[in-house]
């Protein structure tokens, strides 16, 4: 209705718009409109040398929510890549992970034992995916899950532009006490075609912003930690 006042037009018109620019891959529909998606894929190496300065937020945070954790489930995303390398080298703990761009971060951890994840290995991921993947990570459960996040939206929930990711992200949450998602702040409020879970299923969302920024404000009404 917004929408058809602001451009003077019927809101038949602004419906069959939207159906058109969602059927592009322009934007995701949402109940009473439409929000833009996640951003065009870009080469592995190109994500991982973006945004620097967010990712080293979001490491020190994760870090602090490792204290304790005796296996821990850690997923794709160049995020990752910060996160492990923030990781104290006398750290010990069990780490599971489909991420196969970790492993040579790792090797410098003695303290940490290292279980891969089989399965069909994605070159524009660097991650291991598929029906081997999901079948092996439900042979074990975390104390807790650190998600690397494709898109967050307040209304839809998390999303991913890939399925065999998402479906690989489902298993982990559902073998995991805890799920902490990380996610810099140009993935907020933008969606993309496979479902993850609600943002209700997470239990902690890390971002790269101060935890009472307003941007945040659209996260607070779900039962979960913003950090």
């Amino acid at each position: 209705e917004e929408l058809a006042l602001s451009l003077n037009v019927s809101e038949d018109t602004v419906r069959r718009d939207i159906e058109v620019l969602a059927k592009s891959g322009l934007l995701v529909k949402v109940r009473g409109g439409a929000i833009s998606p996640s951003a065009s894929p870009l080469s592995f190496q190109d994500r991982a040398d973006m945004f620097p300065d967010a990712k080293k937020v979001i490491a020190l945070k994760a870090q602090q929510q490792l204290l304790g954790a005796k296996t821990v489930f850690i997923d794709g995303g160049t995020t990752m890549l910060a996160f492990v390398l923030s990781i104290p080298i006398d750290a010990s703990f069990r780490l599971i992970t489909n991420n196969i761009a970790l492993l040579p971060l790792l090797s410098v951890h003695h303290g940490i034992e290292v279980i891969v994840l089989g399965g069909n290995y994605n070159r524009s991921t660097q991650t291991n995916v598929g029906v081997q993947t999901c079948l092996e990570a439900q042979k074990y459960q975390a104390d807790v899950y650190f998600m690397g996040a494709c898109s967050i939206d307040s209304q839809i929930g998390i999303t991913a532009s890939i399925q065999d990711e998402g479906e690989v992200k489902k298993i982990l949450m559902a073998s995991a006490r805890k799920t902490i998602v990380l996610s810099n702040k140009e993935k907020l409020e933008t969606a993309d075609f496979f479902k993850v879970c609600e943002l209700s299923a997470i239990d902690t969302l890390i971002t790269d912003l101060p935890s009472n920024d307003p941007v945040l404000n659209n996260y607070r009404k779900f039962d979960i930690e913003i950090l």
